[in-house]
């Protein structure tokens, strides 16, 4: 389908409640690929690449929220993405906050949330994920329920992370959404090693047991300092994790002229671009490729993910970008990414 097509859409979707929009689109995609009609007409790019240890099709990825439970995950492929990110999702369901929790910011292709992890529990997303014939890599994203106080949260990642452990190619630890309380918290250094060492013997029962090492990331902040980025690497290394997803929503309001910015919650989009792009950077030269990076964070066209992946990155992901522009995006910033990888360039 063209991208026409979506721009109409976008037109009618634009005018509904951003949630429900949400919904509705996830369910049109669902549909229109069963009935073997796709929003991408080309070509899936093929640009294989091996990051913590797998091989992905290509560098841009689907980042985690947009399918919470794994009831999209088929025709989310079918739109060309090297990779999926499912979640975040929490041991037990959760309905996440009141409503209304989504709003848009359309002057800067940005969005504002405060869902606070809405999932249908890890249970109902493994059987997604068992039921489905995978086409990419699958990430699982895992967080702690809302009920599930910040000193047992680590009962809730070691919970899901056995769960998910044999359906996903790599697991991600969300410790960074600004809409579960304290949830930020876990990213200070005892925390954090606390969490980690623990999550890291989890793992090595699960490899022995089952006989495969599954690469575990870790999802940051944007709105880290210095000092607390050098400690998550060094965390990382220590407890011999795999990537970092560089970066989750903001809480900072850098434009705070434009409508829904007053709005508690998590900014993602135009607004959040050179931020996590910043962050990218600064671990880049403090693992120096090391430990590989995941790139995320107001991705609009194919400039923002080829800056990331100049800044030191990987894989990108989008999101916020798919809402404001299309599936086409995929495709673009998979292309600009493999004609940057050949040499000479």
């Amino acid at each position: 389908m063209s991208s026409t097509f979506y721009k109409i859409s976008k037109k009618i979707l634009f005018q509904l409640d951003p949630e429900k929009a949400h919904d509705l689109a996830l369910w049109s995609l669902k549909n229109l690929d069963a009935c073997g009609l796709s929003l991408n007409n080309k070509t899936i790019v093929n640009t294989p690449t091996n990051v913590m240890g797998l091989t992905f099709r290509n560098q841009v990825g689907l980042a985690a929220g947009l399918d919470k439970n794994g009831d999209f995950i088929k025709p989310l492929q079918n739109l060309g993405f090297g990779f999926i990110e499912l979640g975040t999702v929490t041991p037990k369901p959760q309905p996440g906050n009141p409503r209304p929790r989504l709003f848009r910011v359309p002057e800067a292709d940005a969005l504002v949330n405060r869902l606070g992890f809405n999932n249908k529990g890890v249970d109902y997303l493994i059987e997604q994920v068992k039921s489905v014939q995978r086409d990419s890599i699958i990430g699982i994203n895992i967080g702690k329920n809302k009920t599930t106080p910040i000193e047992d949260a680590h009962h809730d990642y070691e919970y899901c992370l056995r769960k998910v452990y044999p359906l996903a190619d790599y697991v991600t630890i969300n410790i960074s959404s600004p809409n579960t309380e304290n949830l930020r918290s876990l990213q200070r250094s005892d925390n954090l090693h606390m969490l980690l060492k623990r999550i890291s013997a989890t793992r090595e029962a699960l490899r022995t047991s089952l006989g495969v090492m599954k690469p575990i990331a870790i999802k940051i902040a944007p709105d880290l300092d210095d000092f607390e980025l050098e400690n998550i690497v060094e965390a990382v290394r220590t407890y011999e994790f795999d990537g970092i997803i560089a970066t989750n929503t903001t809480t900072q309001r850098p434009h705070r002229e434009f409508n829904n910015l007053s709005e508690t919650g998590g900014l993602s989009g135009g607004l959040l671009t050179q931020a996590s792009t910043q962050i990218i950077q600064k671990l880049s030269n403090l693992t120096q490729g090391s430990i590989p990076i995941i790139g995320v964070g107001g991705i609009l066209n194919r400039q923002d993910a080829l800056d990331k992946i100049s800044a030191g990155a990987s894989l990108v992901q989008i999101y916020s970008g798919l809402i404001y522009n299309g599936p086409r995006l995929i495709r673009d910033c998979a292309q600009a990414i493999s004609l940057l990888r050949q040499p000479g360039k």
